[in-house]
């Protein structure tokens, strides 16, 4: 898409240049044009960019606590220090109880340790405060596949696809899971 590089020139040096000294999170006015350009784009490479772009705003933080915290979270879920990970989430979220990517971390943790049903709120939590959390809606759906709960976690992914049209394996789940839903329902 043509206009995808012009706004990609436009937002870059907003988002990378700027970040420290911006607040950013679920609720930065950039993302209505990033979830625009999302709908309009027309290759895996191109939404690829936009996603990693609504991440990048996602995870932007003023607060210095925040962004180390937030480090030492993605660090120690690297390291496969879940526990470790969940101990410094707890914090984050009581810091920040209005940081959406908190909770969504939270639940991604909460779900590698098979803590499904914390996972779960802190997924409804995330998506609270932001809607259009597509790997919320997609861990979602991961969740209820995991507990075999077929009708909602084909609910889950096609939430997801309605903001990202871009997940492929969510439009692999949804339809393997449409046929089985339909035989159950049967």
């Amino acid at each position: 898409m043509k206009n995808l590089a012009g706004m990609l020139a436009l937002f870059l040096p907003l988002t990378f240049w700027s970040a420290p000294a911006a607040w950013a999170d679920q609720t930065d006015p950039r993302l209505d044009q990033l979830f625009v350009h999302l709908h309009d784009v027309d290759t895996s490479e191109q939404a690829r960019l936009v996603e990693q772009l609504i991440w990048g705003v996602w995870l932007e933080s003023k607060s210095p606590t925040l962004k180390l915290l937030m480090g030492r979270v993605v660090t120690a879920m690297g390291q496969q220090k879940f526990d470790d990970a969940l101990d410094i989430l707890h914090s984050v979220v009581a810091i920040a109880p209005n940081y959406a990517e908190g909770w969504n971390k939270r639940a991604t943790v909460y779900f590698l340790l098979g803590r499904y049903e914390e996972s779960i709120a802190d997924v409804e939590h995330t998506l609270t405060l932001e809607p259009r959390h597509f790997g919320a809606l997609s861990g979602l759906g991961m969740i209820y596949t995991y507990l075999k709960d077929n009708a909602s976690a084909l609910d889950a992914y096609e939430r997801a696809l309605k903001v990202n049209p871009h997940l492929g394996q969510a439009k692999t789940e949804v339809k393997r899971l449409r046929r089985k839903v339909k035989g159950e329902n049967i």
